[in-house]
């Protein structure tokens, strides 16, 4: 039988959709969780309400048939068992004397027939009941555990099983042990607070914010006390999750301690007698690894050491065999020449002592890339041409704007594309491009200074600060320009913002940064997505729809392969 479709093309059978949860994690230290049963579930609710830190309270008659666990439980002194039916006044009689006496929360896991839930919501107390949604205040999550790590899925009950389904397959692509790299965190984290400012990042549920990656000017009272804090921010963000569950407590000195001081600026001597080795500039493209060429794969297998720049996506580095060192550069706005000083450094060092030297950067490396200047300073410091090659990587500012479905040319609306940086050399903003109509501009590390771009593309600038061919006046970008945020280009977390000159800055202070990412600006952006609701400011599309080449298994494949060789 066919749907009836109303005007809006939206079967009418289509239930109205229902508000989600708001996810928070309780601290449960000395609460009372009041617990109406002795069934199993009784029995585990038991267990949680331990492991969190509260304390129990059983109410059930004496004839109940009670769970061989929970009875334990309760001989062994770590719970109360109130032999008794259930009366409004233990609600106000059974909890903290600091509350009032009040019971934190109550679990009923018996049939909701003798359920009475509505004693709790008149008084505010969290109530929870099995298989009854609709009598619930709050549910439970399907949670997996690891230490100080815990990831829980709920799917609003409709459907508790899968919703465990969902959480295994979850817990499954983890690293193991991966809450060693919490607790290491941690640690580090106690670090830099003891020495710096707060870190200020204590709610899990906030992203990046817009000025996650803006700069800091390197003698500035901000930068003294905020450099190992966004040092550490990075560590969480770029670092593959693999190499943080790895992290030892003598890896968190070292790296600590490694960071605090300064890098040299002098390669170390060559050692006596000591045969050279080679080094290799490789691009890892925009983050996709099936977007890594051939070449620069067989260096990834072949390499003895790597250095990394932090924006290397976590599915390349994955295909690093384990047993090949890895260092990731230590970079953010402020910081940047002296972390990219250690890693020339380093490379230096490893090819004298003559191993193969794989200087791994996102994108291509000659595309802003600073792949020219490490190939003169390795040759400046006595390494021959032939000891260095150069492998190409697919640049983000070609592909990217691919992979968000905007044509950065298209006949009869752009004939040009032309690639710009949005921050100079130490944080000077460039010299901003004159508007032309039929041209695509994109701008590659421009995002955490975006309101200063936009105000420089929009704006003549002061006389005192234009160029002698400037002064006589550029053309000036309109406020209606359409323009395409993307970030993570190709990978799974891959997110476009569509939206114009007038609303970007707003557009990216509301949903927060996402690196790395870059802006594209030109009427190419609303080739194949005009904004129809003229309502909207911005819209986002969330994720990576995939490359769709019909094999997926290339990267398994590759991935054995690394397995194999490590």
């Amino acid at each position: 039988m066919a749907a009836i479709l109303p005007s809006n093309d939206e079967p009418q059978w289509l239930p109205a959709p229902a508000p989600i949860s708001l996810l928070t994690a309780q601290t449960c230290t000395d609460h009372v969780h009041l617990i109406l049963g002795t069934n199993p579930l009784a029995s585990s609710r038991v267990s949680h309400s331990i492991s969190s830190g509260a304390k129990p309270v059983v109410v059930a008659p004496h004839d109940s048939e009670i769970h061989y666990a929970l009875q334990r439980r309760i001989d062994e002194g770590d719970v109360q068992w109130h032999q008794k039916q259930l009366q409004e006044d233990d609600l106000f009689n059974l909890g903290r004397q600091e509350v009032g006496k009040v019971v934190d929360a109550v679990f009923i896991t018996f049939a909701p027939r003798d359920a009475k839930p509505e004693i709790c919501k008149r008084n505010r107390i969290p109530i929870n009941v099995i298989d009854a949604p609709d009598l619930c205040t709050f549910t439970l999550l399907s949670v997996h555990s690891d230490g100080p790590l815990q990831i829980g899925v709920t799917t609003n009950g409709h459907g508790c099983k899968l919703s465990s389904r969902i959480r295994r397959e979850i817990a499954s692509s983890l690293p193991p042990s991966l809450g060693n790299a919490v607790t290491q965190i941690g640690r580090i984290r106690k670090l830099v607070q003891q020495g710096d400012a707060a870190i200020g990042d204590m709610d899990d549920s906030t992203g990046q914010g817009s000025s996650f990656n803006k700069l800091i000017k390197e003698g500035s009272d901000e930068e003294a006390k905020t450099r190992r804090v966004r040092w550490l921010s990075q560590v969480c963000e770029y670092w593959p999750l693999r190499k943080l569950a790895t992290l030892t407590e003598e890896d968190v000195e070292r790296v600590f301690a490694s960071y605090t001081s300064s890098p040299s600026t002098k390669p170390p001597p060559s050692p006596p007698g000591s045969s050279l080795g080679r080094i290799i500039l490789a691009g890892s493209g925009p983050g996709h690894p099936d977007l890594l060429t051939q070449a620069t794969h067989k260096a990834i297998q072949a390499a003895d050491i790597i250095l990394a720049d932090k924006l290397v996506p976590s599915g390349v580095l994955d295909l690093i065999p384990r047993r090949t060192p890895v260092s990731i550069a230590k970079k953010f706005p402020g910081n940047a020449d002296a972390a990219q000083q250690e890693l020339l450094d380093a490379g230096l060092a490893a090819y004298l002592s003559g191993r193969t030297v794989l200087r791994l950067k996102q994108g291509d490396p000659y595309i802003y890339g600073r792949g020219g200047e490490e190939y003169a300073f390795f040759r400046a410091h006595g390494v021959p041409n032939e000891k260095i090659v150069v492998l190409p990587g697919i640049t983000s500012a070609l592909s990217a704007p691919l992979f968000a479905s905007v044509p950065s040319t298209q006949r009869d609306v752009a004939d040009q594309v032309l690639i710009c940086t949005g921050t100079g050399k130490k944080g000077k903003p460039p010299k901003p491009p004159p508007y032309v109509a039929s041209q695509t501009v994109v701008f590659l590390m421009a995002l955490h200074r975006i309101g200063g771009l936009v105000a420089e593309l929009t704006r003549l600038l002061p006389a005192t600060e234009a160029s002698e061919e400037e002064k006589p006046g550029r053309e000036l970008w309109p406020f209606t320009t359409p323009c395409t945020v993307i970030e993570r280009a190709s990978c799974p977390d891959q997110r476009v913002i569509r939206t114009t000159l007038r609303h970007v800055v707003e557009a990216i202070d509301v949903e927060g940064s996402r690196p790395p990412g870059l802006l594209v600006v030109g009427r190419a952006c609303e080739v194949l997505h005009k904004n129809e609701d003229r309502g909207r400011a911005w819209i986002v599309e969330e994720g990576f729809r995939g490359l769709d080449v019909g094999d997926t298994s290339a990267l398994a494949d590759l991935k054995e392969l690394a397995a194999l060789a490590s």
